[in-house]
């Protein structure tokens, strides 16, 4: 999925005519072929023996020429074959035009840098429970581990492993001393700035990663309440809770109505809004292909309409906190802006709240609100807005 663009044009220039039809699955098939030769460790020969005999598998024998004959051309002559398909931005960069024109227009700047970081295997970002450890003496368990890792310039919980390992490597990963999570994702708490007493709203909060950080920092929240529409997914958010030993009410329910509110306004709300995912793009390579220019205006519209509905339950001056992982402008400054047009109760105080991040996060672009644009300080593209009732 990474490269499918890049690849599926270099197998277009290989075949007869452009517009040959192949079975889905041979199709499927030989990309996976040409990626191995292209960028996988696979040795060239397995690759395309294994390629080749995976036709008799699939139940379509009579294709084990043609794949076999694509996979040796590609062999011979893979660096022309590649140099031609990058003639085209969208093989150049492996992602779709519409997203490229998007990321250019938005990013005139960085987009170069936030491509890249969509072709990269993503790092692994640990946040450190301080309720158990700080960062530095869980740094020192993991050295003594023999596992590396680098703290972040800007969240002061996160280390970025050298090397991914799998989480049952982690000391006192199944105590709860450790999470997974991105830095990027990590500054929430930071912006949302709930205090001790106060009661807290985590809409859309699953699997709640944000809300069990929101509580290792504050323990002396008065209450924190992690809604999300799937009862699934809910369950997610009560094995984070128990296995970092957190408490918070969950609640099925649809953040875009109050039907499951108990009438008590919050004193803050986090809005972590369902959105295209343009940010985490090297985590879920998949993206570039689910996602159409025309999902992003409808996601706009259901983040609006969040917005709105949530903001209706912030206490007189609390804070809400919108964020997403997109990258997109219409996604994000855009629905602010929209809101803060229509609300006149409602202030942006994102850039006084900046000024008591822990540290200098990479963030760029116009407001209002703020983003992090992907791959800087090897952190995932995020957008954050900090929202407060004037009464």
């Amino acid at each position: 999925m990474r490269w499918y663009f890049e690849l599926a044009a270099c197998l277009s220039l290989m075949l007869d005519r452009p517009d040959t039809a192949l079975d889905p699955e041979i199709r499927a098939l030989t990309l996976a072929g040409l990626f191995q030769l292209a960028h996988g460790a696979t040795p060239a020969h397995a690759a395309v023996a294994e390629t080749v005999e995976a036709t008799r598998v699939l139940g379509r024998p009579r294709a084990a020429g043609l794949v076999n004959a694509l996979l040796r051309r590609f062999q011979r002559e893979g660096v022309a074959i590649m140099s031609r398909a990058h003639e085209g931005p969208e093989a150049r960069h492996a992602h779709p035009a519409w997203l490229l024109d998007a990321f250019a227009r938005d990013w005139p700047e960085s987009w170069p840098v936030m491509v890249t970081a969509g072709n990269t295997e993503p790092p692994m970002w640990l946040r450190v429970n301080r309720r158990q450890a700080s960062r530095d003496e869980y740094r020192a368990k993991l050295a003594a581990a023999g596992i590396a890792a680098e703290s972040s310039a800007f969240a002061p919980e996160a280390l970025k492993l050298s090397k991914p390992v799998n989480v049952g490597e982690l000391p006192g990963f199944a105590e709860g001393a450790v999470s997974v999570q991105d830095a990027a994702a990590q500054l929430a708490p930071y912006w949302l700035a709930a205090g001790s007493g106060m009661r807290v709203l985590d809409a859309c909060a699953a699997p709640g990663g944000k809300a069990c950080h929101i509580l290792e920092l504050e323990p002396g929240i008065a209450e924190l309440v992690a809604l999300d529409i799937n009862p699934a997914r809910c369950a997610r958010i009560a094995d984070n809770l128990s296995r970092l030993r957190l408490a918070a009410k969950i609640v099925t329910g649809d953040a875009a109505n109050s039907a499951w509110w108990d009438g008590r306004p919050f004193d803050r709300i986090l809005l972590d809004v369902p959105c295209s995912g343009t940010g985490v793009i090297r985590r879920h390579p998949d993206i570039k292909l689910l996602r159409r220019p025309d999902d992003i205006p409808r996601f706009a519209a259901t983040q609006l309409g969040l917005l709105g509905s949530v903001y209706a339950l912030l206490a007189p001056r609390g804070r809400l906190l919108y964020a997403s992982c997109s990258v997109l402008r219409a996604e994000n400054a855009a629905v602010v802006g929209e809101f803060l047009a229509a609300e006149p109760a409602a202030l942006d105080v994102t850039e006084s709240a900046r000024l008591l991040l822990p540290g200098v996060a990479p963030v760029q672009g116009p407001g209002p609100g703020c983003a992090l644009p992907s791959g800087a300080a090897d952190a995932d593209g995020f957008y954050y807005a900090c929202l407060e009732k004037r009464a």
